[in-house]
């Protein structure tokens, strides 16, 4: 069994991680390099900087002694070797799910990868969405207690909505899933960004639509993979019959 969610996972993860790397090369990344240019820009924050709340300024830091991984092939390995280790994780994940409730076909595959994409993506980007380089944010230890906990009962949530049989449960499920919403994400004092609303709003649907792809291809090539290895152990067993 540990071999087979093994397997599952690690081939999984390193083909919809180069995917997932592809995209963002292509697509992602380069808004992220615009960006940049706004944040590295002497005159940025007079320029660009969006003021929403009585006025005020948002002050944007930028750490010129932190390292970060050059133009070309370094940001596209380090892209590649993040991306590596988040998509082996999750695929870990779905398939230890596979073991409790296996896929009845491939197809049924991307429904676990969409609903991958709904706790991990697309529910705690309503409250905290994508963010482009220069954009003020709240505390980062509030906002990664709000996403865990959004995740978490967005998990919980779709589970006793979709597999609980008592309506009571699908209700309290359906309840859990808008709670984290009701309280709220954690947000800025004053909400600021550099770059241009355009760029943001490119910036975020680029991320979604990214995101969306990868959990489908890795909920199809998971449960391919998982179902091909039942396949084989059960030609397997019937051999040795």
């Amino acid at each position: 069994m540990f071999k087979r969610i093994a397997q599952t996972a690690g081939f999984t993860g390193l083909l919809a991680a180069l995917l997932l790397t592809l995209f963002q090369s292509f697509w992602v990344a380069p808004l992220i390099l615009q960006a940049e240019t706004y944040e590295k820009a002497p005159a940025a924050a007079e320029v660009h900087e969006h003021q929403h709340t009585d006025g005020a300024m948002a002050a944007h830091v930028h750490d010129e002694e932190a390292w970060e991984p050059e133009d070309g092939w370094q940001r596209v390995l380090s892209t590649t070797g993040g991306n590596l280790v988040v998509a082996v994780g999750f695929a870990l994940m779905l398939a230890a799910l596979y073991t409790l409730r296996t896929p009845a076909s491939t197809r049924e595959g991307a429904l676990w990868g969409l609903a991958g994409f709904a706790v991990f993506v697309l529910a705690p980007t309503l409250g905290l969405p994508p963010e482009l380089p220069g954009t003020a944010a709240a505390d980062l230890t509030q906002r990664q207690i709000w996403w865990v906990s959004t995740a978490a009962s967005t998990a919980v949530g779709l589970a006793l909505i979709v597999f609980a049989h008592n309506w009571l449960l699908k209700v309290l499920g359906a309840a859990i899933l808008v709670v984290p919403h009701v309280v709220g994400a954690p947000q800025p004092e004053v909400h600021s960004a550099l770059a241009p609303e355009a760029l943001e709003a490119q910036f975020k649907i680029a991320s979604l639509l990214t995101n969306a792809a990868f959990w489908v291809a890795m909920g199809l090539i998971s449960a391919w993979l998982f179902r091909r290895h039942d396949a084989q152990l059960a030609s397997s067993e019937l051999s040795h019959a």
